[in-house]
């Protein structure tokens, strides 16, 4: 059974990476895989939570890469700013990921994801970080009269500035998202 529902992943994650999420039918996906189409429905209740799986998934491979490519000695300005910065790369060099400036795309399946796992649910923008954020508050290096996860929900705020581009003016980026990270991580400072 499990290596149905494998089989069922990998194809729609290639298809998905090839074809783009609207792009993509659930159709295609189960011929893919050889399956029948009420096959795909024994594992998966729509074509969104699918998505969803594999989008997690690979925003916390992102995180993870991010994560281990940061030189944590650096003060948190600078941490923080790397971080952005490898995680917006990262997000714009992977095809599921860039769904997330796909702005239709992201609110249904953001949709279906806090349907799934509750209103307030918004774990997989921020889980890796915030240890570093207590740990940097234990240390005196940020503020620590502000709940960590407020200050994960403040870079997630950063992260979703850059789906709104167009809004805002494409040609402030990304000087706007390095003068936004620069002036939180001032306003978050103890070392002054």
């Amino acid at each position: 059974m499990e290596d149905k529902k494998a089989l069922i992943y990998a194809c729609a994650k290639e298809l998905f990476s090839a074809k783009g999420f609207k792009e993509t039918n659930i159709s295609e996906i189960t011929k893919k895989s050889g399956m029948a189409v009420g096959t795909f429905y024994n594992y998966y209740s729509s074509k969104e939570k699918l998505f969803m799986d594999i989008f997690l998934e690979e925003n916390a491979k992102l995180k993870q890469l991010c994560f281990q490519s940061l030189d944590l000695t650096q003060p948190p300005i600078k941490v923080i700013g790397q971080m952005l910065m490898l995680n917006v790369e990262g997000m714009k060099s992977n095809p599921i990921l860039r769904e997330w400036y796909n702005k239709s795309v992201f609110e249904k399946l953001e949709q279906v994801y806090r349907e799934e796992n509750g209103v307030d649910a918004v774990a997989f923008l921020y889980d890796n970080f915030l240890e570093l954020i207590a740990y940097w508050q234990e240390q005196g290096k940020i503020r620590k009269d502000i709940d960590g996860k407020m200050i994960m929900m403040v870079f997630a705020a950063v992260i979703n500035v850059d789906t709104h581009k167009e809004e805002i003016g494409i040609e402030y980026f990304p000087e706007l998202l390095n003068l936004m990270t620069e002036l939180i991580m001032k306003g978050l400072d103890c070392s002054e």
